[in-house]
Order: C-alpha cells, then sequence, then structure tokens
C-alpha cells in the first residue's frame, strides 16, 4: 500500500527532476493498486488536458499490468486493441512512456504514476526519479 509520505515524495522528486532539467511544466497523477487516483499535481502553467493524460498513463499501465514502454510497443503491434482500451477503461489508456507502474522490493504492484508534459521519454525519466527518491521500484516496461 502507497503512503500519503511516498506519495508526496513522489511527486515532489519529478518535479523536482523536471525542474533541474529545464523541462517543460509537469502533471503528475497517482493511483493505487485498484485504481484509485491517490494524489494528482499539475504545474499551474501547464495544459488544461495535462491531468487526464496523466491519469491515462497511469491507469493504462495499471490495467494491463504493464509500463508505458511495453504498452506503447502493444499500440504498435495490436493498435485497434490499444484503441479500444480508451472507451473501455473508465480513466482511459495514454499508451506512451510517461506510464510507470510501482513495485514494491518484492516485485508487488502498488500501483502507477502518469507524468506527462514535455516529451515522453523524459516524462519517464521524472517518474523513474521520484519512484526511486521514495524507495520504490519503477517499472517503465524496458527490456
Amino acid at each position: 500500500m502507497l503512503t500519503s509520505s511516498q506519495t508526496d515524495t513522489i511527486i515532489s522528486q519529478a518535479f523536482a527532476h523536471g525542474v533541474s532539467e529545464g523541462l517543460a511544466p509537469l502533471c503528475v497523477a497517482i493511483i493505487d493498486a485498484g485504481g484509485h487516483l491517490l494524489a494528482l499535481r499539475r504545474d499551474h502553467r501547464a495544459s488544461i488536458g495535462r491531468p487526464q493524460i496523466a491519469l491515462g498513463k497511469a491507469a493504462g499501465c495499471l490495467s494491463l499490468g504493464v509500463g508505458g514502454r511495453t504498452l506503447a510497443k502493444m499500440a504498435a503491434d495490436r493498435p485497434r486493441f490499444v484503441d479500444s482500451l480508451s472507451s473501455v477503461l473508465p480513466n482511459g489508456c495514454v499508451p506512451v512512456p510517461g506510464g510507470v507502474l510501482i513495485r514494491d522490493d518484492s516485485g508487488t504492484i502498488l500501483g502507477a504514476v502518469g507524468v506527462t508534459g514535455d516529451v515522453s521519454e523524459k516524462d519517464e525519466a521524472c517518474a523513474v526519479a521520484g519512484l526511486q527518491a521514495a524507495g520504490l521500484v519503477p517499472d517503465t516496461g524496458a527490456a
């Protein structure tokens, strides 16, 4: 189970990484293993749709139990299937890097984080930085 201290750390460190790298304004969404929104923070300069995109990145990963990179590959290999997910999943599905599963040391999925605002690979780096700072294991779906 994710704690409020962990979610605070994930968000603050994801934002700090974005600032240190000079990235565009970010939005971070964190959901628990049941898909419930635990925390969301949007930089006031981030565009209006960023909360939904961040949530869609996290929800897509959690719904299929894979990181954003695997989800992106699935979208390339099976576009009709992945396209259909946005209409059947309650929080949509954005199949790109920046969606990261949150695991504990034993590999159990605790939830997912979605970061958006810059290019997907940079969004993912922010999510990874936040999760590592919180002592959690990021699963990006990279081989």
